[in-house]
């Protein structure tokens, strides 16, 4: 069984390199099954085969006794399940065990490439028609469906909303007709090639590099070092409909496939389905020879230097072993789970070293079964100066866990971490969507485990955790660490003195265990400082058409209350407060981008951020940390048992916030060695440049200069942030399981008792500009690779809370005319892999900040392609009312989109952002089903008429250094090779 559980290190350093390199509350549906007669075929039981617990044969794993499992006569597998979440949704999956492991040296890259070819055309779907036919069901092409190849598998995925029973059935016909006959020809060959090779032209830069090159480092000898999914460009440019029909028939066969259906509806019903459309599936020929992957060589070079420039330097340290298969049962759930915690002590120590100021920056280690190829222990290190250093260290605490034994509190604290997480997960079990449960189950096939059901995870862990003593874990640890193949790679931006030959030597030099082991304190929530007299509510309101309370407390704190099943056993928090983004004028330098880590992590109180974890350990405890445009956001997702101290933790990082330096001085340093990347790809330079350049330079939005970080200073955060930690309002979002909870005394207790507060909001902030028209494109560039660029349009629109409406209209017009830029740039041409329209109308700004964004990543000689496109959809959209048709596919999967949002809390509480001191939030709020349904052609007519003004239009190119778009234009389809 696979075992993932988060650690508490794993996730603050997410936390730290993200910066570095978002109907009714208790909707009800009766299931499909008992609300309509589905024309099944009569003799659904014969259809579907035999009935057989295929996936858990050999296995002493308790069963999840919510699957139902069959084999058809033709060999293929299936497993069912009934689930409501969403209500009316059907989630299919297709699992088809081939991958690009399967493929010859002349074929690398054909599985990818027949994915996209069986989504163009197939049996029952003319050329190009499926994701039209799609939309009409309600479906999002991209998200709901989609496919995925892997190294071992290719999965086709189906998110079926509002099912009907014709619907169901028309789906699975088409589907199955998708994966038995695609339609290949050689025009569909050469348009998808195009689609291919612009995802493989997309993809490259020096992150590929230096992921192609480790994997072919740490797996030389082995498929899974040279068998990239996305292929090579050789073997893509020769495929031709004959060779990659002849991939399709050697591999898609019914006894290489695996049907997933879960959803709302009834299993036997999904077995009968699944017997009509896949059951006289016949193989064409005998089925071929599982290729051989591979073991790990001992004999390949050990040392590897990747020079790429402007990269930082980065180290892996890996410890190979050849992958076993296993049959899944208890006995290798215990082995799981122990490896897990072994990886867990190791790494809370790497982060409490980093966090103190270490050789590194960051370090993790983690172990993985790859690709049915090899049992991997890796150590991902980011040095800070020296390379020699960090490693040593690294090696160090590695040592340090070999040789010595942990105490039994270190192994209780991690355990208590995975506890936590499966306990979140039994209580959040009635309300898993099926998408995921149908995605457990094609990777529990992929891996050869099985799956079982959250309270046999916990009965399982509590046997397991019991088991876990010092010499267990230290027996566990050296196993883990130790291997017959050893790999390091080192990624350095110029090449290092002595070249491999140091890295050899490096790894040959003794090791001297580290002992950077947490030490233990003694810490309750009794040690932090007290936050003054409770409050007391001044009024007590319900929201008008919805289950929600609002609470004003005397000192101006208001809070929106929930108290619903929807998720049972949780609790969501959300604590807004000061005026975020609009707290800052727009034209003022700002730190901003400073809180996203090193806010949260400075502390509360007397604690650190070791304290922190030692206080939430193997509770529901969180601190997230956003910035809204009208407020700031520390967000949690607690339960009932937790939310008293859930809420003190947060009211007291207000009241009384402590400064410490380190997470500031790791953020400055983080962001520094990260800073060359920014400029290395065309989709760099926009991640780090776009809003800003959108907002005409808006420093709230403009990223810091290298100049910036490096002045940053402890002094200088704490004079920025403080003034807001300390500003109003104070709005309190509580949705969840509340019934045992007294939350109005919590709310006195934490948030109602803080001093009353004042609202930073200058007057230069209340408002966005907009980049201003330009007759020619601003060009920016990138350091990246000559055959990538980038083009985008925009155009201002509004924002405000005031004409919703017409937001939600503009969500649809801009599907239409993402949906046109597709069919042309990509469909047709094969100039781009994934074209982008967004609509983005901020409700903090009335009358401004708003754009619509057109754009794509293509090669150079296609920028004036797009821009020229994008001019025709707009001004067609302008000149004409779009047909029934297109409106209905393309507003129809937005409307799917919110009636599955509002089934849960989150949506909700998003929605209502607010509303305690608006009003008009809540009107917005109730109001957006019926807006989105009632969306006309006039109305998209006339918002292209306001908005889509030549006159009003920004453009930019990024574009490779040294190259002018007059260059661009000129390049030839043969001109771009891809390299430098």
């Amino acid at each position: 069984m696979s075992v993932s559980p988060p650690s508490t290190a794993r996730r603050s350093l997410s936390l730290f390199l993200l910066p570095a390199c978002a109907s009714a509350l208790a909707l009800l549906i009766a299931p499909l099954a008992s609300a309509q007669t589905t024309p099944a075929p009569a003799a659904a039981s014969t259809l579907a085969g035999q009935a057989s617990d295929w996936l858990y044969e050999g296995s002493d794993i308790p069963r999840d006794e919510g699957w139902r499992f069959g084999v058809l006569p033709n060999g293929l597998r299936y497993a069912v399940r009934n689930n409501g979440v969403p209500p009316g949704q059907v989630s299919i999956r297709v699992r088809m065990d081939v991958g690009s492991m399967f493929e010859s040296n002349s074929e690398r890259g054909f599985a990818h490439l027949l994915e996209h070819l069986t989504f163009r055309g197939s049996l029952h779907i003319p050329d190009g028609e499926t994701k039209r036919i799609w939309q009409r069901f309600g479906v999002t092409f991209g998200s709901d469906s989609n496919a995925q190849t892997t190294p071992t598998q290719t999965v086709y995925q189906l998110d079926l909303p509002s099912v009907t029973p014709t619907t169901l059935d028309e789906s699975m016909k088409l589907l199955s007709g998708m994966v038995r006959e695609p339609r290949i020809t050689d025009a569909a060959v050469t348009a998808e090639r195009g689609v291919v090779l612009s995802e493989l032209r997309e993809q490259d830069g020096p992150q590929k590099r230096i992921a192609d090159a480790t994997s072919a480092h740490l797996f030389a000898g082995q498929l899974l070092g040279e068998r990239s999914p996305i292929g090579t460009t050789a073997a893509l440019g020769a495929a031709s409909a004959k060779s990659v029909q002849a991939f399709h028939d050697r591999w898609y066969r019914p006894d290489r496939a695996v049907v997933v259906m879960v959803g709302d509806g009834d299993p036997a019903q999904f077995a009968g389905l699944i017997g009509k459309y896949f059951g006289d599936w016949k193989e064409s020929g005998p089925n071929p020879a599982q290729p051989d992957f591979g073991k790990p060589d001992p004999s390949q070079p050990v040392a590897k230097e990747i020079v790429e420039a402007n990269q930082p330097l980065a180290l892996t340290l890996a410890m190979i072993r050849p992958w076993k298969k296993r049959i899944d049962t208890v006995e290798n759930t215990r082995r799981l789970y122990l490896e897990y915690l072994a990886q867990a002590l190791v790494n809370r120590r790497l982060e409490n070293r980093a966090r103190s100021g270490g050789s590194y920056l960051v370090a993790t280690v983690s172990q993985d079964y790859v690709s049915r190829s090899a049992d991997v222990t890796s150590a991902e290190i980011v040095p800070l100066g020296g390379w020699k250093a960090a490693l040593a260290d690294v090696r160090g605490v590695i040592a340090d866990a070999v040789q010595t034994p942990p105490s039994q509190a270190d192994i209780d604290r991690e355990a208590n971490e995975i506890e936590a997480f499966l306990r979140k997960e039994l209580e959040n079990a009635p309300n898993e969507p099926g998408s995921r449960l149908a995605d457990d189950m094609v990777r529990a096939v992929d891996i050869g485990e099985t799956v079982t059901s959250p309270k046999g995870q916990v009965d399982m862990f509590a046997a397991i955790r019991a088991s876990a003593t010092p010499q267990v874990m230290l027996d566990v640890s050296r196993a883990i660490f130790a291997a017959p193949v050893t790999r390091l790679v080192l990624t350095t931006p110029t090449p290092i003195e002595g070249g491999e030959k140091a890295l050899l030597a490096a790894l040959a030099a003794p090791v001297t265990a580290r002992d950077d082991r947490v030490a233990a304190a003694k810490v309750d929530f009794s040690q932090l400082p007290a936050l003054g007299q409770p409050g007391t509510i001044a009024s007590e309101t319900p929201l008008p058409g919805l289950r929600v309370q609002r609470l004003e407390f005397a000192n101006g704190v208001t809070a929106l209350v929930a108290d619903n099943k929807v998720e049972p056993g949780k609790v969501r928090v959300n604590v807004r407060f000061g005026s975020g983004n609009r707290s800052v004028a727009g034209n003022s330098p700002n730190l901003l981008w400073t809180g996203d880590y090193a806010l949260m992590a400075s502390g509360v109180g007397p604690w650190g951020q070791n304290e922190l974890d030692q206080a939430t350990n193997g509770r529901q405890i969180q601190m997230g940390f956003d910035i809204d445009d009208d407020a700031f956001e520390m967000t949690a997702e607690s339960n009932p048992a937790d939310l008293r101290d859930q809420l003190r933790l947060m009211a007291t990082k207000l009241a009384a916030p402590r400064w410490d330096a380190s997470p500031i001085e790791r953020l400055r340093v983080g962001l520094l060695t990260g800073f060359d990347l920014n400029d290395a790809t065309p989709n760099a330079v926009l991640d780090r440049n776009l809003r800003g350049w959108l907002a005409g330079g808006d420093t709230r939005w403009a990223p810091p200069s290298r100049a910036a970080i490096e002045g940053l200073t402890p002094a200088a955060f704490r004079a920025f942030w403080e003034p807001r930690l300390k500003s109003g309002p104070i709005e309190v979002q509580i949705f969840g399981d509340l019934e045992s909870v007294d939350y109005k005394r919590l709310l006195a207790e934490s948030f109602g008792a803080l001093a009353p507060r004042q609202p930073l909001a200058p007057p230069g902030g209340q408002s966005v500009a907009f980049a201003q028209h330009n007759a020619k494109p601003f060009v920016a560039y990138h350091t990246g690779d000559k055959g990538q660029a980038a083009a985008m349009i925009a155009w201002p629109t509004s924002g405000g809370i005031d004409n919703m409406r017409d937001a939600r209209a503009m969500d649809v017009l801009a599907a239409i005319f993402n949906d046109r830029l597709f069919d042309r740039l990509r469909a047709e041409q094969g100039a781009s892999y994934g074209p982008v329209v967004d609509s983005h109308w901020p409700t903090g700004f009335e009358k401004s900040g708003g754009y619509l964004l057109v754009g794509s990543l293509l090669a150079p000689k296609d920028v004036n392609r797009l821009y020229s496109i994008a001019d025709d959809i707009a001004a067609d959209l302008v000149a004409r009312p779009v047909g029934a048709d297109e409106l209905a596919r393309n507003a129809g999967p937005i409307r799917e989109q919110v009636a599955r949002a509002t089934t849960g809390n989150l949506y909700w509480m998003y929605l209502l952002e607010g509303a305690t001191r608006d009003p008009r939030y809540i009107k917005a709020a109730m109001a957006i089903e019926d807006d989105v349904t009632n969306i006309s052609a006039a109305d998209i007519q006339r918002l292209a008429r306001q908005y889509l003004v030549p006159g009003r239009k920004w453009s930019l190119a990024v574009l490779p250094k040294g190259m002018t778009l007059a260059q661009a234009a000129a390049l030839d389809a043969g001109a771009i090779g891809g390299g430098k």
